[in-house]
């Protein structure tokens, strides 16, 4: 049951309601994947979790300053689906007792992370344009393009790790 709507009235203001969002989304995902980190057995996927765990601390930092340029100030507002989609992670991390099995569980939970931070900077970046935010434009493409990028070495890593669980 939502107590306080955010009277959202027009573009900008719902741009800025999911900046706020896409900021929370960013912290629970750093916290997500530190753990996610410490489950993994697979180097080449620990190193891959590690290496996007310090550009999500990097989108942590650009989505502030964008709030902060467009809104005066970098407070978060919760991303409930985030919030369900690190969860359903930790959750698979803890049931799955195959380290290799456990790998391509995590793969797959954050495959699913990754395509959702795509749609929703795809979201902004498109908004940012309509707004005239050539600046926002910028790093929210640059970030957009991190997440695929993100998406398709996990993509790249499950060809691998999954042939190892199948023979587990």
């Amino acid at each position: 049951m939502k107590l306080i709507s955010a009277h959202i009235e027009d573009l900008r203001t719902l741009y800025i309601n999911d900046l706020k969002k896409a900021l929370d989304m960013e912290e629970k995902i750093t916290k997500a994947l530190h753990g996610m980190i410490d489950r993994v057995t697979n180097p080449e996927l620990r190193t891959a979790l590690s290496n996007h765990f310090q550009e999500t601390r990097g989108h942590v930092t650009k989505v502030q300053a964008l709030l902060r340029r467009d809104a005066t100030e970098d407070s978060s507002k919760s991303c409930k689906i985030i919030g369900s989609l690190t969860s359903e992670a930790s959750d698979t991390a803890e049931d799955v007792t195959n380290p290799a099995v456990r790998d391509i569980a995590l793969i797959g939970a954050a495959q699913q992370i990754e395509h959702y931070e795509i749609a929703i900077y795809g979201t902004l970046r498109r908004w940012a344009e309509i707004l005239g935010l050539s600046d926002d434009v910028t790093v929210l493409k640059s970030i957009e393009a991190e997440e695929g990028k993100a998406d398709k070495t996990l993509s790249d890593i499950a060809g691998t790790v999954n042939s190892m669980a199948a023979a587990a």
